[in-house]
């Protein structure tokens, strides 16, 4: 995909990404050779969780997969998955997994902003990567950037604005904490790695998903059950 005309963040990102990918596909590998998805930095297993809905049968798309691990966890539940990615490396390192663990399915070269399948309409979406813009136009119900003809599930992962605003360049926190929120935290561009990541107070993504028809799901714990024909959203 050529970068003439995407978001200044969004090519920031891609070349940040093929950049570091060579860093991340250690993990990539070891993660598709788990047998249960797990969440986060610290690797709460799914089964304690219970985040994600029955994706049996389902059409699934992983926005921003990296190397894909999460879309090989779940098409082994028996998800039909379509990955896309903006960075091409870190794809690279997901096909040869793909060969590696016998496990197919397709993968794009591809903002998650403006998922090239105009006609493409999943059950579940699941995002890993802080990005507003995605928010806006999450393939759900109807397809890419439509409103919803009927429900669907938001899968969505986000570090905390404390442990956001307060991490070191180790990834470790610091011994003690002590700030305030910003008014008006938005888009962020790490120092150290020249990323772009937006990362919205709690108030903030609430407002956005509630402005793009996303309300909050039932835990999986109880029943699955919807009153309204709208998309979900599971954090």
């Amino acid at each position: 995909m050529s970068d003439t005309g995407l978001p200044d963040h969004v090519q920031k990102n891609r070349v940040v990404w093929d950049r570091l990918s060579s860093e991340y596909a250690g993990g990539g590998a070891r993660a598709w050779a788990q047998k249960e998805p797990t969440w986060g930095i610290w690797s709460l297993p799914e089964r304690e969780l219970r985040v994600l809905p029955d994706v049996n049968g389902k059409d699934v798309i992983e926005l921003g997969c990296g190397t894909a691990y999460w879309s090989a966890w779940l098409a082994r539940r028996g998800a039909r998955v379509v990955g896309i990615d903006n960075s091409e490396k870190q794809l690279e390192t997901a096909r040869a997994l793909q060969r590696e663990h016998q496990l197919d399915f397709p993968l794009i070269h591809g903002s998650a902003e403006s998922v090239p399948l105009p006609d493409a309409s999943f059950d579940v979406a699941l995002l890993r990567v802080r990005s507003e813009p995605v928010v806006r136009s999450v393939p759900l119900g109807a397809g890419s950037g439509q409103a919803p003809a009927a429900g669907g599930d938001l899968v969505f992962l986000k570090n905390g604005t404390i442990l956001t605003l307060c991490l070191r360049e180790d990834d470790r926190p610091p011994p003690t904490i002590s700030c305030a929120i910003p008014l008006g935290l938005h888009r962020l561009e790490w120092a150290d790695t020249g990323t772009v990541e937006f990362a919205l107070p709690m108030g903030e993504w609430i407002r956005l998903f509630r402005a793009n028809r996303l309300r909050a799901a039932r835990s999986s714990r109880a029943s699955s059950a919807r009153t309204e024909p709208r998309r979900g959203i599971r954090s």
